[in-house]
């Protein structure tokens, strides 16, 4: 490993060019080591302390150097020092083969602590493969076996993720935890779960279907050509049972007024720091606001649990025997606290409204046809309802103040993260509650 200063001074300049890099908006102002693992020779596991202004983060990452690099690994390269090149070794199948047999034989090496789940035998001879393209995590396939998931970001304690696949194991809707790595504190570094071999996206099937309905013009949208509303309410029904599971796991309470009105001011704090940074949602901020009043004023107690907190079409994948659930993190832009805070679970509902509205309007940016992208998302919004309320969830449409706060709390949410993260998404959530607020 070189000097501290001169793997700093790399790293300040490569991190903000990570996807899952957080920070992306504001400016690097130190980079230090809290930890170096030496895991073998020339590969060191660091956490990370980086300072945006009075923000500190913490990262990880995992670091081989090398004299040379073979090209499969250029797309990890960190920069040059004296006599090697530093690289991050999420991109070396050598280095992800060492983590997996870590996990298999328990290892405790320096402030690390590899586990696996009790009666679980890991397969370590298994060639690994990055995914590309995520967003705010690092994940690694180990043939059609595991999928490694490792948090670059890391919140004090057990993550979230872990913490409700260990409590729900066994659950049909969920994939099975094979192993995790933590610090000796505690904090969760990585997780090992049973890779989904037939599974399929579930945003890239709406988008499928959501592109099929909008170019097979004049046709209505139950006789289109790959119709979602099927499976919609199947994933409804999915969720459902999930949440029975999670109240199980963790309980379930009867919010206190004084924590409803909290959340409230939350949202409506959340809905003005937005219009500051995005003027283009101030002419939807009246209606919305308004929404939150409703919410407010409700009579009635919240009955509250543990849920997803980040339900999206991305986070589920349709296996030959069903759905299944994924990523229970919780928001990315929420803090520990929050992505952990027990919430109604009409909130998740909420969430998957929004991804279905999402797909249409994704699709209806590139083909010009807003009415039909509407009347995709009205169907598959209605069948995923239908299912979640079959199969015992409280029905969304006896609960319409509750859902409508939701739906625009998460809709000002996703105008932050699209106007700080993906720009030239930012029209989606936009046109999406220009028609809510209506």
């Amino acid at each position: 490993m070189p000097p501290e200063p001169v793997l700093t001074g790399l790293l300040a300049g490569w991190l903000p060019r990570q996807r899952w890099f957080a920070g992306k908006d504001r400016e690097i102002s130190g980079v230090s080591v809290v930890t170096a693992t030496e895991l073998r020779p020339a590969l060191h596991h660091l956490v990370l302390a980086v300072e945006q202004g009075p923000v500190v983060d913490h990262y990880q990452l995992v670091i081989g150097s090398s004299r040379d690099i073979p090209e499969r690994l250029r797309p990890g390269e960190i920069g040059l020092v004296p006599g090697s090149v530093l690289y991050d070794a999420a991109h070396d199948p050598e280095a992800n083969a060492l983590l997996l047999s870590r996990m298999a034989d328990e290892t405790h090496i320096g402030s690390l602590r590899f586990r696996h789940t009790p009666g679980v035998a890991i397969d370590t001879g298994l060639d690994s493969a990055l995914i590309a393209g995520e967003q705010s995590n690092t994940s690694v396939i180990f043939a059609d076996s595991y999928i490694c998931k490792l948090f670059r970001r890391l919140s004090p304690g057990v993550n979230p993720d872990l913490e409700v696949n260990l409590a729900l194991s066994g659950s049909e809707h969920t994939p099975a935890v094979i192993g995790w790595m933590e610090t000796d504190s505690g904090d969760t570094l990585a997780l090992l779960s049973e890779y989904l071999r037939t599974g399929t996206d579930g945003w890239k099937l709406a988008v499928t279907s959501a592109r099929d309905w909008l170019c097979d013009v004049g046709s209505d949208p139950a006789t289109a050509g790959g119709d979602f509303a099927a499976e919609s309410e199947r994933l409804g029904a999915a969720t459902a049972a999930v949440h029975r599971d999670l109240a199980e796991a963790f309980g379930v309470t009867t919010q206190p007024r004084a924590d409803l009105l909290t959340m409230v001011e939350r949202m409506r704090a959340q809905l003005s720091e937005v219009c500051n940074e995005v003027p283009d949602l101030r002419p939807q901020a009246e209606a919305i606001a308004s929404a939150f009043d409703d919410l407010a004023a409700m009579p009635s107690p919240l009955t509250v649990q543990r849920v997803h907190g980040d339900y999206h079409l991305g986070q589920v994948m349709r296996t030959d025997t069903g759905w299944v659930l994924l990523d229970f993190e919780g928001e990315p832009a929420r803090t520990p606290t929050e992505r952990k805070d027990l919430a109604h679970p009409l909130r998740d509902v909420a969430g998957m409204l929004r991804s279905f509205e999402y797909a249409a309007r994704f699709m209806e940016a590139e083909n010009g046809l807003e009415s039909r992208a509407y009347a995709w998302a009205a169907r598959n919004r209605d069948a995923f309802c239908k299912g979640y309320a079959s199969a015992g969830g409280p029905d969304p449409a006896e609960h319409a103040s509750l859902i409508r706060a939701f739906e625009f709390d998460k809709a000002v949410y996703e105008v932050r993260y699209e106007a700080r993260n993906r720009p030239s998404w930012l029209h989606v959530p936009l046109r999406s509650l220009s028609h809510l607020a209506a």
